[in-house]
């Protein structure tokens, strides 16, 4: 159980930046507890994004809005610079939403396999079909990082645990489904954007978990594929 412990173990309230996009600050050390002034290089998407003047200048309105997405999705550090992590996060929020309801239609996930959890790791949503029907999805989820990625290809779900808690960080990992060498969806109390990803583990909001754990069961299939950004 120690590999499973190990590879499961969620690291809440990180503060390194996410994998997928390296930030550039924009801002000395002695700007970094305050708003930043600087227009970031993605100032002009990250405006757009926000309902915000796509004017390119960083205003103190654009920074407030800015540092409020940045807080609420675990960014750092969350001066309200407009540079690769936070754009990404956007980038990756409207390729998303670009999904709806119909996150198989390239097919990749299997379809003869009946009832099966897909996860897509370049788009980090997951969902759960039966044949080409969709039952449950898709929802945003937060895969593992660089060096600890979420390993593809197709997997059972092999033990259920609805209270585990890992032994060697003492984490908690409700509605733990195991489906490939300690690698589980789990819920987690941090936004599905919080850099810089799991240790392998896919994790979820607490509502998609839960609802995962009502909907599959020991045996079930699972199948990963795709690239985090940034792995």
């Amino acid at each position: 159980m120690g590999d499973i412990h190990r590879r499961s173990a969620v690291v809440l309230g990180v503060a390194s930046l996410v994998a997928p996009l390296t930030l550039a600050l924009g801002a000395t050390p002695a700007q970094a507890a305050s708003c930043t002034t600087s227009a970031g290089p993605y100032q002009k998407k990250v405006e757009k994004f926000l309902g915000r003047p796509a004017d390119g200048k960083q205003s103190s309105a654009d920074c407030k809005a800015i540092r409020a997405f940045q807080a609420k999705h675990g960014i750092t550090p969350d001066i309200g610079y407009a540079g690769p992590v936070t754009w990404g996060v956007m980038d990756l929020m409207n390729k998303q939403k670009a999904v709806g309801k119909n996150p198989n239609k390239s097919g990749k996930c299997p379809t003869n396999k009946g009832r099966i959890a897909c996860v897509d790791l370049t788009l980090q949503l997951s969902w759960i079909q039966d044949g080409k029907k969709l039952v449950h999805g898709p929802v945003p989820v937060r895969t593992g990082r660089d060096g600890y990625e979420t390993r593809t290809g197709l997997k059972k779900i092999y033990w259920r645990n609805i209270d585990h808690v890992s032994t060697i960080y003492d984490v908690p990992m409700p509605y733990s489904q195991f489906f490939d060498g300690g690698q589980a969806f789990h819920s987690v109390g941090v936004s599905m954007w919080n850099p810089p990803g799991s240790h392998g583990c896919v994790n979820m909001t607490k509502a998609a978990a839960k609802k995962y754990w009502s909907l599959l069961k020991n045996g079930d299939d699972v199948y990963v594929y795709g690239r985090k950004p940034g792995t």
